[in-house]
Order: C-alpha cells, then sequence, then structure tokens
C-alpha cells in the first residue's frame, strides 16, 4: 500500500534505490592505532567488492559522543551497515576480510 511509482520523484538517490548500494557508518575513538586500522581495512575491502557502490561515514566519538546512542554502539571501532537493510554491526579492526564480507552480507561481483 505505501509503494510509490517511480514516476514520483525519488526519494533516494540513484545509488540507494540499487539493492548493490552500501551505506557503512564505522565508529571510531581518535586515531589509535585500531581506529586507524579499522578505515585502511574498511577502505580496502569497499575498492576491491563494491566498487563505485558504497559510502563511509567515519564518526569520531571522542568529538560527539553523543552519536554513539543511536546505533547503539558498545564497542569501538564499531561498523555499522545502514543499507541495504537489514541494519549489521561489527567490532573490532575489519583485518579479517572474510568475516567482514560475511558480516556485512557482501557477495565478490562475478565476472560479466
Amino acid at each position: 500500500m505505501n509503494a510509490q511509482p517511480e514516476s514520483s520523484g525519488p526519494l533516494t538517490t540513484p545509488e540507494e534505490d540499487d539493492a548493490g548500494f552500501y551505506r557503512l557508518r564505522l565508529y571510531v575513538a581518535g586515531q589509535t592505532p585500531k581506529s586507524l586500522t579499522a578505515m585502511a581495512n574498511l577502505k580496502k575491502v569497499c575498492e576491491q567488492h563494491l566498487a563505485g557502490r558504497y559510502e563511509i561515514e567515519v564518526i569520531d566519538l571522542m568529538q560527539n559522543p553523543r552519536l554513539a546512542a543511536g546505533d547503539q554502539i558498545l564497542a569501538i571501532p564499531t561498523l555499522v551497515r545502514r543499507l541495504p537493510s537489514p541494519l549489521k554491526r561489527i567490532i573490532g579492526d575489519l583485518s579479517n576480510t572474510e568475516k567482514v564480507l560475511v558480516g556485512l552480507d557482501i557477495r565478490p561481483q562475478e565476472a560479466p
């Protein structure tokens, strides 16, 4: 009943309409070695498996500690997959690529 025809105008960006688009939020606490490692590992995974289909938002809880409540962050670094639904979380420095792929439900792109 709530479905709207495509011609009514986009409510989201075209990338978000594609089920393959990932909106990720990484919570860190300053420039600690673990936080920097998590950022680097996330960027590497995204470039290898989601090239052009992702957006990363890094939230430094040292600057904005209140933002932790919104995604129920209990440990850092924590990665939150906001799109596609459902919301998923991964805690740690994201160094285990296989666990990150499984945790985010990312399937390697198949060759055409």
